[in-house]
C-alpha cells in the first residue's frame, strides 16, 4: 500500500484530532449519490416527513459498517480483501468479477448522473458532451492527483453539498413539529419498500468497503489511530444523515404539500422547476449545484478508491505481499481508472442515462449483504486481536445490515426483472 501522507506521525488528542481527520468525508460524499437523493425525494414526495426516522437508522448502519472496515485495517494491520482471502478463494473470485463488472457500469451511470446536473444548469450543451467531459474531468484529477490532493477537493465538494442541500431545506422554512414527529419510528401502509431503500440509501455500495484504503492513504496503519477513524467515521456520517434528512424535508415541502409525485433522478430536475417557480431561478441553480457536487464526488471517490481496492486485488490474487511504494502509481491502479472511464462511454450512446443508473442500482445492492456478512465473520474471529474483536452493539447493528440489505437487494432484482 502507499506511504503516509499524514503531517504528523502520531494521533492528536482532543479537539487537534478534528484536523487529523478526513477519509470518512471521502467515504461518505463518494457513497451518497444521486441514487441516494433520488430514494429520499421519492419517499419525501410520498410520505412527506413521516420517514424521517428511517434516514436514521441509515446512517446508523452505514457508520458501524465503515467504522468495522476501518477497525479491521488497523487492528489486523492488513487490508479487508486480505482477509476476505481468508475466509476461502471464493471471495476473490467473487470480488474480482463483480468488480470489473461493477466498475463497467457504475463509470456510465455517474457519468450520466453529472451530467443529468450540468445540462439543467447549462441546456444548450449536448448530454453526451457533459457526459464525457465529465468521465475524462475525473480522469485526469485521479490520474496525476493523489489522495491528499483528493481529500482537499472532496472535502470542498462536501461544503458545497451540505449548504446547497441543508440551505434549501432552511429556505422552504419546514414545520417543525411535523419534522420532529418524523423522527418517531412508524411504517405507513405501503412504506416497507421506501424504508428499505432510504436506510440502504444513506452512503453505501462498494465504496464503504474502500473506506479501509484511505484510511492507510492518510497514513493511519496502526492500531493507536483507532480513536482519530471513531471521530473520523462518527462526525463524517452526522453530517451526512442531517443532508439526508434536509433532502427529505425539501421533497417534503416542495412536493408532497403540493401533491406531486416524481421518480428517480429525472424527479430531481423536477424538483429543481418547483424550486425556481416558487422562489425564482436562485434557488433552483442552488439546488441543481448542489446536485452536481453530490455526482461528481462519487465520481472522484470511486476513481481512486475502487482502483486502490482492484490493485490489492491483482497482488492478492498473485500472492503478492502488501505493496508499501504508492499504489496510485501502479499500473493496475491506472488500468482500472482507465476501466472506469473510457469503455463505459460506449453505454452513454444509448440513450438511456436512468436505466444504466438503474442497472448499477441493482449491482450495487448485491455487494452490500456480502460486506456486512464478512465483517461479522472476521471481526468476530478467534484471528482478529481480541481487543478489537466487535463488542454487542456493533455485532447487533452488523446484523441488522446484514437482513436490511439483503431485503434491499432482493427487493431491487424483483422490482427491476
Amino acid at each position: 500500500m502507499s506511504k503516509s501522507v499524514d503531517t504528523t506521525d502520531t494521533p492528536a488528542t482532543g479537539w487537534r484530532r478534528l484536523r487529523q481527520i478526513g477519509p470518512g468525508f471521502v467515504a461518505a460524499a463518494t457513497g451518497v449519490g444521486v441514487g441516494d437523493l433520488a430514494a429520499s425525494l421519492v419517499a419525501g414526495a410520498e410520505y412527506g416527513m413521516v420517514l424521517l426516522w428511517a434516514v436514521v437508522v441509515g446512517a446508523v448502519v452505514k457508520l458501524a459498517m465503515a467504522e468495522g472496515v476501518g477497525r479491521y485495517h488497523l487492528g489486523a494491520e492488513t487490508t479487508l480483501l486480505r482477509g476476505w482471502r481468508t475466509l476461502g478463494s471464493w471471495t476473490q473470485w467473487y470480488f474480482g468479477i463483480y468488480v470489473i463488472v461493477w466498475g463497467f457500469v457504475y463509470g456510465a451511470a455517474v457519468m450520466s448522473t453529472t451530467a443529468l446536473a450540468l445540462r439543467a444548469l447549462i441546456p444548450g450543451v449536448p448530454f453526451e458532451a457533459w457526459a464525457v467531459g465529465s468521465g475524462l474531468l475525473g480522469f485526469l484529477l485521479v490520474w496525476f492527483g493523489r489522495y491528499q490532493v483528493l481529500e482537499k477537493l472532496m472535502t470542498a465538494l462536501v461544503g458545497i453539498m451540505f449548504v446547497t442541500v441543508v440551505g434549501t431545506a432552511v429556505l422552504v422554512m419546514p414545520d417543525v413539529p411535523a419534522m420532529l414527529n418524523g423522527f418517531v419510528p412508524r411504517l405507513p401502509e405501503g412504506s416497507f419498500v421506501y424504508v428499505v431503500g432510504l436506510i440502504g440509501g444513506v452512503g453505501g455500495t462498494i465504496t464503504m468497503a474502500a473506506y479501509g484504503y484511505w484510511v492507510r492513504e492518510k497514513g493511519w496503519r496502526t492500531r493507536e489511530w483507532l480513536s482519530v477513524m471513531h471521530l473520523d467515521v462518527g462526525v463524517a456520517y452526522v453530517l451526512t444523515g442531517i443532508f439526508v434528512v434536509a433532502m427529505v424535508i425539501v421533497a417534503a415541502d416542495v412536493l408532497f404539500q403540493a401533491g406531486l409525485t416524481v421518480e428517480g433522478e429525472e424527479g430531481l430536475l423536477a424538483l429543481g422547476n418547483q424550486l425556481d417557480q416558487r422562489f425564482g431561478t436562485w434557488a433552483e441553480v442552488l439546488f441543481l449545484v448542489g446536485f452536481w457536487a453530490t455526482s461528481f464526488t462519487s465520481l472522484l471517490g470511486v476513481w481512486n478508491g475502487v482502483s486502490l481496492f482492484f490493485t490489492d486485488w491483482v497482488h492478492t490474487l498473485r500472492n503478492e505481499p502488501e505493496q508499501q511504494t504508492t499504489d496510485e502509481r501502479s499500473p493496475w491502479y491506472r488500468a482500472y481508472v482507465a476501466w472506469l472511464t473510457f469503455p463505459p462511454m460506449l453505454l452513454l450512446f444509448l440513450g438511456q442515462p436512468i436505466a444504466i443508473v438503474i442497472t448499477y442500482t441493482v449491482l450495487g445492492a448485491v455487494f452490500m449483504p456480502f460486506l456486512a456478512g464478512t465483517l461479522l465473520v472476521l471481526l468476530n474471529s478467534k484471528r482478529f486481536p481480541a481487543e478489537f474483536r466487535s463488542g454487542w452493539l456493533s455485532n447487533a447493528v452488523l446484523g441488522l445490515a446484514l437482513v436490511l440489505f439483503a431485503a434491499l437487494c432482493i427487493q431491487e432484482i424483483i422490482d427491476q426483472f
